[in-house]
C-alpha cells in the first residue's frame, strides 16, 4: 500500500482542504442533537417564540453547513480520486508496454488487463471511500461518544461497551480479506483469458461448430469466480449484520436504563432523544467503518498486484561498447544460445553473419527456434549465452530507443486497429502520403486498396476483420517497410499471400530496399530461396546453412521440404 501514498503524494494539499471542508461539516452535524436537547430542555419552557426562532435557525445553519460541506467536500475527493487513479493507470499501462517478454509471460496478458481494469478500479473506489467516509466515520464516532458522555456518563458507557465486540468481529474478519479477494482476482484473471481467446478466435469457434463447448469452458471459469466471490462475500458481508445486532442491543440497552433514570429524575426525555439520534449516528459511523475495512481488502490485494508490475525492474541494461562499424559483418550471433524455460535450449550455439543489405532466410519446422531468433535479435528476449552484435556493436550497447529505431517488423498474427489504411501504414510515426504509398506498393498492396472507395482513408476493422488475410499482411508488411528500417524481419509474414505476390514481393524489397538487411522468417521456400544465405533449423540447431542451390544438393531435410512444396517449382 505503500506505493499508493506515493500516488497521493501531489493531490496532498487538495486532500488537506477537502478533508478540512469535511471535518467542519461533520462537527456542524455533530451539534445537531445536541442543539435539539438545548430546546426541548431550556428553551421551549420559557415560551419566548425568538428564542425558539433563534436556536431553530442556528440548526437550520448547522445543517446547512453540513450539508455545503458534504457535497463540496465530495465533490472535492471524486475530482483526487480520478486524478489519482487516471495516472495510476496510465503508469501501469506504460508499464506493461515497455515489460521484457519474459516479464510478460510471467504475469500472462489476461493477467495484465484484469490488473489495469479491475484491480485499478478496487484501488479508485478505496480511496474515493477514505475521502468521504474515512474522515467523517471517525469523528461521528468519537465526537458522538465525547459529546454522549459530557450529557450522561452512564448512558454513554453502555454504548462504549458494544464497541470492543463490534471492532474485535471487524477485525477478525478484516484480516481474511486480502487473501480472499486476491484469490477472486485470480478467478478474474482466468475469465478474461476466456473472454480474450474466445473474442480473437470466434470465427474458429463458428467454423467449427464449438460454440456449446466454449460455452461449457467459459461456464467452468464463470463457475470458479462465482464460487470464490461468494466464498468471499459471504465472510466479508456478515460484519453489518453482526455489527446491525450488537448495534441493535446497545440501543435496547440504552433504552431500557434510561426509562429507569427518567423516572428517578436522573435523566430527561430530550437527553433520551438525544441519546438515541447519536446512538444512530455512531451506529451509522461504525458501518461505514466495517464497509471501510471491507473495502480496504479489496484494495490491498489489488493494490499488491499493481504494484507487482509497477515494481518489476526494467531488465533492458546498456553497457559500454566503443567497436568500430561493421558492414561485413552487420549482424551476427557469435555462439548464442538461449532457453525460455532453462531446461533445453531453443536456440544452441548459434553462429551466423548477415552483411549490410544482405538477406538471412530461416526456414524449418514449427518449433525449430525460427522465431525465438528474430525474438533474440529485437532483444525481446536476453541471450543465455554468447554475444549478438549489429554493425559491430553488441545489441546490449544500444538504447532501447536507437535499437528499435533499426527495425520494421512484420509478424503472421500482428494486429491492425480501427482507424484507416494510412494510419495503420504510418502507426504514429507521422509519415507522409509519399511514404505511405511507396510502402503500399513495395508490400504489393497497392492495388487492392486503389480499389476501395475511399482508398487509404479506409477505415479497418478491430484487427482487419473486413479484410483478407492476404490484405492484412500486405498492410503488416507496408508497414515494417514505411520508414525505410536498416533491419527487416518478415517472420512468416507472407503465408497468406500467393507464390506470384510472394515472389513480386521479393523483388520489390530487393529493388527498393537494397540498402536494408532483411531477415525472412518462413515455413515455404518460395519465401527464402532469394536470400544470400539459408539456415535451416531443427530444435535450435542448424542443420543446414547456404544458398538454395546449395542446400537442394547437401541438406536433405531442405530438399525435402522443396519437394514437398509444388514439386520443387517455383514462380520467378
Amino acid at each position: 500500500m505503500n506505493f499508493l501514498l506515493k500516488y497521493l503524494e501531489p493531490f496532498k494539499n487538495r486532500m488537506l482542504v477537502g478533508f478540512s471542508i469535511k471535518v467542519s461539516g461533520t462537527v456542524a452535524e455533530l451539534f445537531l442533537p445536541y442543539i435539539m436537547t438545548h430546546i426541548l430542555d431550556n428553551v421551549i419552557g420559557t415560551l419566548l417564540v425568538e428564542k425558539v426562532v433563534f436556536w431553530g435557525i442556528v440548526m437550520i445553519i448547522c445543517a446547512g453547513l453540513a450539508c455545503a460541506g458534504n457535497i463540496i467536500a465530495n465533490r472535492m475527493a471524486a475530482k483526487t480520486s480520478k486524478d489519482f487513479s487516471k495516472k495510476m493507470r496510465k503508469d501501469l499501462f506504460e508499464k506493461t508496454l515497455y515489460l521484457s517478454e519474459s516479464d510478460t509471460d510471467r504475469f500472462t496478458i489476461p493477467s495484465l488487463e484484469s490488473r489495469i481494469t479491475t484491480d485499478t478500479y478496487n484501488v479508485h473506489n478505496f480511496v474515493s471511500m477514505m475521502q468521504r467516509m474515512g474522515v467523517r466515520a471517525p469523528i461521528l464516532l468519537i465526537g458522538g461518544l465525547a459529546i454522549s458522555f459530557f450529557m450522561d456518563p452512564s448512558l454513554a458507557l453502555i454504548m462504549l461497551a458494544t464497541l470492543p465486540f463490534i471492532f474485535i468481529t471487524v477485525y477478525s474478519i478484516s484480516r481474511n480479506g486480502v487473501p480472499l479477494y486476491a484469490k477472486v482476482q485470480e478467478k478474474v484473471d482466468s475469465m478474461v483469458r476466456v473472454v480474450r481467446e474466445d473474442t480473437q478466435g470466434i470465427r474458429v469457434i463458428k467454423a467449427l461448430s464449438k460454440n456449446d463447448y466454449e460455452n461449457r469452458r467459459y461456464d467452468e471459469v464463470n463457475f470458479a469466480l462465482s464460487k470464490e466471490e461468494r466464498k468471499a462475500g459471504t465472510i466479508m458481508g456478515s460484519v453489518n449484520p453482526i455489527m446491525t445486532v450488537l448495534m441493535n442491543l446497545g440501543i435496547t440497552a440504552v433504552v431500557a436504563v434510561s426509562a429507569f433514570t427518567v423516572q428517578k429524575g436522573i435523566s430527561t426525555p430530550a437527553t433520551v432523544i438525544a441519546f438515541v439520534q447519536y446512538f444512530t449516528l455512531i451506529s451509522m459511523a461504525m458501518m461505514v467503518i466495517s464497509r471501510i475495512f471491507v473495502m480496504y481488502t479489496k484494495c490491498a490485494a489489488s493494490a499488491k498486484r499493481i504494484a507487482e508490475v509497477l515494481e518489476t525492474p526494467d531488465r533492458f541494461f546498456v553497457t559500454e561498447d566503443s567497436s568500430k562499424p561493421d558492414n561485413e559483418n552487420f549482424i551476427s550471433f557469435e555462439n548464442v544460445s538461449f532457453s525460455y524455460l532453462g531446461k533445453k535450449n531453443n536456440i544452441d550455439n548459434l553462429s551466423v553473419s548477415v552483411p549490410k543489405g544482405g538477406a538471412l532466410g530461416i526456414i524449418g519446422a514449427t518449433g525449430s527456434g525460427k522465431s525465438t531468433f528474430a525474438k533474440l535479435l529485437m532483444r525481446s528476449y536476453e541471450a543465455n549465452s554468447g554475444k549478438i552484435k549489429i554493425n559491430g556493436r553488441d545489441i546490449t550497447s544500444y538504447t532501447r530507443e536507437e535499437l528499435t529505431s533499426m527495425f520494421g517488423v512484420a509478424l503472421q498474427n500482428d494486429f491492425l486497429y480501427a482507424d484507416t489504411i494510412g494510419e495503420n501504414i504510418s502507426f504514429g510515426r507521422n509519415l507522409s502520403e509519399e511514404q505511405i504509398r511507396r510502402a503500399a506498393k513495395i508490400a504489393q498492396a497497392e492495388d487492392f486498396i486503389e480499389e476501395l472507395p475511399e482508398k487509404y482513408g479506409h477505415v479497418i476493422a478491430p484487427k482487419g476483420t473486413n479484410l483478407s488475410g492476404g490484405q492484412r499482411q500486405r498492410l503488416l508488411i507496408a508497414r515494417a517497410v514505411a520508414a525505410k528500417p536498416d533491419i527487416i524481419i518478415l517472420d512468416d509474414s507472407s503465408s497468406a499471400l500467393d507464390y506470384k505476390t510472394d515472389a513480386a514481393l521479393r523483388k520489390a524489397l530487393d529493388s527498393e530496399l537494397s540498402g536494408s538487411t532483411v531477415i525472412t522468417v518462413a515455413q515455404r521456400v518460395s519465401s527464402v530461396k532469394n536470400c544470400g544465405e539459408i539456415l535451416v533449423l531443427d530444435n535450435g540447431k542448424v542443420i543446414g546453412r547456404g544458398t538454395h542451390e546449395e542446400l537442394l544438393e547437401n541438406c536433405p531435410e531442405y530438399k525435402e521440404i522443396s519437394d514437398s512444396q509444388m514439386g520443387g517449382a517455383f514462380v520467378d
